[in-house]
């Protein structure tokens, strides 16, 4: 049976649904995909898709750093949006984080996500 770790940290929004903020396994963390939500309120973002994004990629830092990495660390996101309209401005937040070297990504539109937020993002970090 392989060795995991959960991460769990409550600068990023909790709940009671059956998965975990992230997981090592073999130095990798694989974090949970996040929407647009505050940690604090447990309220989604006010704010356009820029705001939202910001919000999604700090809830990602969080899990990150709890597990002793940071956002130079992370490999490969995944990135939902509802509507592909939203890209450019999605992708202009995403560059404010992940400027230097950025991770490899896939951009996906889906029809719906959880709590109708309008961007989710999911991700694989290297941790030492």
């Amino acid at each position: 049976m392989v060795e995991t770790q959960s991460i769990s940290t409550p600068e990023a929004p909790q709940n009671d649904n059956p998965y975990s903020q992230g997981v090592i396994v073999d130095g990798l963390l694989f974090v949970s995909g996040f929407g647009p939500v505050s940690p604090e309120t447990m309220e989604t973002v006010n704010g356009d898709i820029g705001i939202q994004t910001s919000r999604v990629i700090e809830n990602l830092q969080a899990v990150v750093e709890e597990a002793g990495g940071s956002l130079a660390d992370v490999v490969k996101t995944t990135v939902y949006v509802t509507d592909m309209a939203d890209y450019d401005q999605v992708n202009e937040t995403y560059g404010e984080y992940f400027d230097e070297d950025p991770p490899a990504r896939v951009c996906i539109e889906a029809a719906r996500l959880p709590d109708n937020v309008s961007v989710e993002i999911d991700a694989i970090v290297a941790i030492e």
